[in-house]
This record gives C-alpha cells, structure tokens and sequence, in this order.
C-alpha cells in the first residue's frame, strides 16, 4: 500500500484528480496497525486522508497572548471537612461557571496509579502488532477495543491517533477480557475513579446548590467510559491534529494527561494551555451538565504523547 500526501495549499485532502480516499482509508482500515504503524513502517509523509484543511490547522502568527490565562488549579485536600468544604464547592462553582474546566490536586488517585497507567496504556500500543490486533474492533458494543479514529470511515480528515477503550456501562468488567498488558494498571485505576467520580459528584451537587446527593439520585454519570488515546511521533504534524476542537457529550470527563502537553481549552475566544502537573487530574465538565462547553485541541509534534480519558455519561 503506498501512504502519501499531497501538500496543495489551498486543496482539501481528497480533491485531487484521481484520489480514492475511501480505497486508501480502507487500507489503511484493513491492516489494524493505526497510524503507529505507519511510524513503524517509517513513513516520511502523512497520508491524505489524515491532512486536514489549512483552516483547521493552528495558526501561530494568530494565536493571541494568554499568559494571563490560567487554567484554575484546585486543591481537594480535606474536601470532607466542612470548613474546607465549602471553600472547595465555591471553586469548583467559580471554576465552572468561568471555564467549564479544572486542574486537581490531591484528589486521592495515588500517583503511582497513575504513572502505571500510562507505562501500561504505552506498552499496548508499542507490543507487536500481532498482538496488539486481536483487539481492533469498531463494534460499538465491544466492551474492549483497539482502534484509529472512530469515526475514521466517515470523517472529512482523520486524526493522528490510536485509542483503546473500555466501556463499564454495565459495570466492572473481568480481568480476564482485559488486555495482558494494561490489565492490572486499568483495573486498579479504574476503581480509583470510581471513588473520586462519587466525591466529584457530591461536590457538584453541592455547587449547584442541590442536595449532597442529587447527581447521583438522578443517575448522573451513573454509566463510565474509559478511553486511551495515543500521539505517536508524527513525520509531518504541521499538517494534521491528534484531536479536533470538539466538546464532550458527557457530564463529566476526568484527563489525565502525560508530561508532554499539548491540550489546550479554549476560554473567552482565547486558546490557552493547559500545562501538565504531574499527579494531577483535569477535570471537562460536559455538554449534559453546561451549555457553554469548552473545547480541546491538540497537534502532534515529533513525540509521542498520551492521553487517558475518564467519560461519566
């Protein structure tokens, strides 16, 4: 299969006289390497399908000042104690009222756990590829499954990334439909974010000046969804993105993100970064729980970079 790209300025990939996208996006599709193994095949240029429009593309000499933007930072320690608690409630209100996203700190996920994770979430996505596709799947009601770009069938420019997910919307899933490689690492995380979503939840309620317990009464974020994503190194990231500008669907998205960066919120029509803390987690507050939702972008660089998603439907 022969991957190019053909860099016109002013074209959208699949104009060009003669170019099948739906042939290449098929091929691509058939070998369930995902575009890390396009890396492994050592590809010098992106392939067209995954080029995206100028337009869509970030544009430097655009991009304003926001060094006096900050992502607001919220420290959980003692949210139990009620002193502390409403202070915590009062900055997660202000939080997400002004931007729909925080960073935080001593939430209660160990940063072990969180490091095992990434170490797991990176060593199945770089095992042989033997391995790795026995997992590809783009069957929505496969509790597990490996995949590049969902919605890679249909979209006009696909993303450079690969993901792995795992759906617990009818709970806990056995061990032993988990992946060998990230098995212990997602089973352990996982039972951390269950705890921290329940805390999550009572704090919110209380923000909206609700009762301790009405999220979870209403069933709010009752169903979970935990997905993976992989950047891996990129021959040409001038040329595409790892992640469109998109808002969450869910009520709630809970990021932990890897010591690269790369995600940004977009906050008073001004793109700002969000800069990794190592140990603590970003929290989206979705479309079901804020009608002004912000958004994420993200272009890959020449680097590899993680990203764990945490979705609370």
């Amino acid at each position: 299969m022969d991957l190019t790209s053909s860099v016109g300025n002013k074209l959208v990939p699949g104009d060009e006289l003669g170019y099948d996208r739906a042939k290449e996006v098929k091929e691509f599709d058939d070998t369930k390497a995902g575009v890390k193994g396009l890396v492994d095949s050592g590809v010098t240029k992106v392939p067209r399908f995954l080029i995206h429009p100028p337009e869509s593309l970030p544009n430097p000499m655009l991009s304003p000042a926001t060094a006096h933007f900050q992502v607001p930072v919220i420290d959980l320690q003692g949210f139990e104690q009620s002193c502390r608690r409403m202070e915590i409630v009062d900055q997660i209100r202000k939080a997400s009222e002004t931007w729909g996203f925080f960073q935080m700190i001593n939430h209660g996920v160990p940063v072990s756990a969180m490091d095992k994770m990434f170490e797991a979430v990176q060593q199945f996505h770089e095992q042989p590829e033997e391995e790795k596709i026995k997992w590809y799947s783009r069957d929505l009601k496969q509790p597990v499954k490996y995949y590049s770009n969902m919605d890679l069938l249909v979209s006009n420019a696909a993303s450079w990334r690969d993901s792995i997910s795992f759906d617990f919307k009818y709970g806990p899933l056995n061990l032993e439909v988990l992946p060998l490689a990230c098995r212990e690492s997602v089973s352990d995380y996982w039972k951390h974010m269950i705890e921290l979503s329940k805390a999550l939840k009572e704090l919110l309620s209380e923000a909206l000046g609700l009762s301790t317990d009405y999220l979870a009464n209403i069933e709010c974020m009752k169903s979970e969804l935990f997905v993976c994503h992989y950047y891996p190194a990129c021959p040409e990231p001038d040329l595409t993105l790892g992640t469109i500008k998109h808002s969450d669907p869910s009520s709630l998205t809970i990021l932990l993100q890897d010591n690269i960066g790369g995600l940004q919120v977009l906050h008073q029509d001004h793109w700002v970064n969000v800069p990794p803390v190592h140990g603590a987690l970003v929290v989206n507050i979705g479309d079901l729980l804020q009608d002004n939702v912000l958004k994420t972008d993200y272009q890959p660089e020449n680097f590899t970079v993680l990203l764990i998603h945490c979705t609370f439907p």
